[in-house]
């Protein structure tokens, strides 16, 4: 064991020096990344279409190569899936993570490189680990398991070639060396499962008695087994099953509506928890200060980025910044150019940066998941941390919300309503609207402007809805497990009336 930790003590230390190098010269890092992709991909069938070998800069990388979105990638995509390769990038492409999103009902399948696996989603998991160690020189996580809950894969044969469809987090589960098996839990045929309920089962039999240090994953699906858990051992709380767990690697949503919930079942003040930012299309950031959840942008993983303000995205021709270019007031979409061949390719995330020296960021929603009935362009971020702010003053818990416009009607005003599925309901449900709209109204002067007098919104409408109601239209749809996840803000009625429909 002595061994084991000197020489991840070494691994440690040395990634987190190449980590302190690209905070120095993240500008320079950037760039010699553009120029590997460029020079690698410059005799795929995109690369030649744009002349890639003749590109040299990065404003003719911007003004020959148009931005693209999954769409305009497609028609490549389907055409890798049927076997064809060296048309996006030059290395075999046979994996793709099947990411379901959350305002759309399509399908995307989002090419996976073994590049990009290694040296992007891996490289994210094993800088995680290095920096909660480095931030925590007295961590033990290694002298347990770690629980990590996966998603699903089918395999697909076209022209007696393989190819694999899954979510990223089975994809990564697959694809880990052997001896990973033996510091992880469930097993991997479990952990792979793709009946979610028999699976929540079966894991949580099977990691009981387990000696779990660490747990990972989207905090939604890892509630819902920790509460089955706790519920097949009668106990109270997590660490009389688990008395060395010490931290939870979260990602996919926005933890604060959920941190609550995790107290509860985790009552101790040496329990961590670390964010991270890992989407289908790559790995893009990880938290890295002990006492905030911002993000440092992770510069070495492949990625070359590029940021659009978001009021700009309507625009025909909208114009991209680079890193030396961004600042902290605006709000962006992200645009990455990968080692899976995504090109210029914006990914439906929005962020703020929140320092520039070095590059940290907040997930602030989606570039098509937010509120803008009357102009009052309410996002992600908005709704959560106004929640937060009235679940603490309430002594409310959420478990799951949603929200959506209501259009004028008649003689009444707009307004938004929200479905919010409680874990401990407030006692004055009219006390916990007051604060919400007050606190919606403290973080968003364009929501705060048209509430005034009502004279363009009226107050929200908050419906509490049963338990399992946003779980059971999941399973409705299909959509158990893995990417999967409630659409929090939508600027249609489509998800909250089908949700409706179905509870009453």
């Amino acid at each position: 064991m002595a061994l084991i930790d000197s020489v991840l003590s070494w691994l440690i230390k040395k990634r987190i020096h190449q980590i302190e190098l690209f905070t120095k010269f993240p500008h320079e890092v950037q760039a010699e990344w553009l120029k590997k992709l460029i020079s690698a991909s410059s005799n795929t069938e995109w690369g030649k279409k744009y002349n890639y070998k003749s590109i040299k800069t990065v404003d003719e990388f911007k003004n020959r190569v148009p931005l693209t979105d999954y769409n305009t990638l497609k028609p490549y995509i389907e055409r890798l899936r049927k076997g064809e390769q060296n048309i996006l990038w030059p290395s075999d492409i046979k994996w793709f993570a099947k990411s379901a999103g959350t305002t759309s009902d399509k399908s995307k399948f989002i090419p996976v490189s073994q590049e990009s696996l290694e040296e992007c989603h891996y490289k994210g998991g094993k800088d995680m680990l290095s920096i909660y160690c480095n931030n925590y020189p007295n961590a033990s996580i290694f002298s347990g398991r770690g629980l990590i809950m996966g998603g699903s894969y089918s395999i697909s044969e076209i022209n007696k070639e393989e190819y694999y469809v899954g979510d990223l987090s089975a994809i990564l589960i697959q694809n880990l060396p052997f001896w990973f098996e033996f510091i992880r839990v469930p097993k991997r045929k479990l952990a792979l499962m793709d009946k979610w309920e028999t699976k929540i089962e079966q894991m949580a039999k099977a990691t009981i008695p387990r000696n779990v240090t660490s747990i990972s994953g989207v905090p939604s699906w890892i509630l819902l087994l920790l509460k089955r858990i706790l519920e097949i051992t009668n106990k109270d709380n997590l660490l009389e099953i688990w008395p060395n767990l010490e931290v939870f690697f979260h990602g996919g949503v926005n933890f604060p509506p959920y941190h609550d919930q995790f107290e509860k079942l985790i009552p101790s003040d040496q329990m961590h928890y670390m964010n991270n930012y890992n989407a289908s299309e790559g790995f893009f950031g990880i938290q890295d200060k002990k006492s905030s959840e911002e993000l440092l942008l992770m510069l070495d993983y492949g990625i070359f980025y590029e940021f659009i303000p978001v009021d700009e995205l309507d625009s025909n021709n909208p114009r991209t910044y680079i890193l030396d270019e961004v600042d902290t007031q605006t709000n962006y979409a992200i645009v990455i150019s990968t080692n899976a061949g995504l090109w210029r390719y914006i990914i439906g995330d929005t962020i703020k940066f929140t320092s520039l020296n070095p590059y940290h960021i907040a997930i602030t929603g989606r570039t098509k998941c937010f509120i803008n009935a009357v102009g009052e362009e309410v996002i992600i971020d908005n709704t959560d941390k106004a929640l937060t702010i009235a679940c603490k003053k309430c002594n409310a818990v959420i478990s799951e919300y949603t929200a959506a416009p209501v259009y004028f009607e008649g003689n009444k005003n707009a307004a938004h309503e929200w479905l919010i599925e409680f874990q401990t309901i407030p006692e004055n449900l009219d006390y916990f609207v007051e604060t919400l709209d007050n606190a919606l109204k403290s973080i968003n002067s364009d929501y705060e402007a048209k509430r005034y007098k009502d004279m363009i919104l009226r107050e929200p409408i908050v419906k509490v809805v049963p338990e399992h109601t946003f779980y059971n239209w999941l399973k409705k749809k299909g959509k158990l497990g893995g990417q999967n996840k409630v659409p929090r803000l939508s600027n249609d009625r489509k998800y909250i009336d089908e949700i409706i429909e179905m509870i009453q």
